[in-house]
């Protein structure tokens, strides 16, 4: 089963700083341009730069942990589960999300 969406527009791509961009600011001020979730877990990845060239992206991860990492395009796109005998994305983009969201909203559960 293929995804029906791409993860990451050229225009959503646009919107995302580079890596090291927002380092030190502060987080009212920082923007969350890219939210994606799993469908099956409780795992949502923030997306608040980005590097075009190895398609990596710095961010907030909540999994087991609420923790700033860097996670790939790559790696979210191919993430696949086996549901019913059909291999399934594993991960989506939140197609509703305010990309005007902050990280201070996402980080005080103001964000939906």
């Amino acid at each position: 089963m293929k995804r029906k969406h791409k993860l990451l527009t050229k225009a959503l791509e646009e919107k995302l700083p580079v890596l090291g961009a927002t380092d030190g600011a502060d987080h009212d001020k920082i923007k969350v341009p890219v939210k994606f979730f799993s469908p099956y877990s409780n795992w949502t990845w923030y997306a608040l730069e980005y590097s075009p060239g190895d398609q990596t992206f710095f961010g907030l991860v909540h999994g087991f942990e609420k923790e700033f990492g860097y996670f790939s395009l790559a790696e979210l796109e191919s993430t696949k589960l086996s549901i019913a005998g059909a291999r399934v994305p594993a991960v989506e983009r939140d197609l509703y999300w305010n990309s005007d969201t902050t990280l201070d909203d996402v980080e005080k559960g103001r964000a939906r």
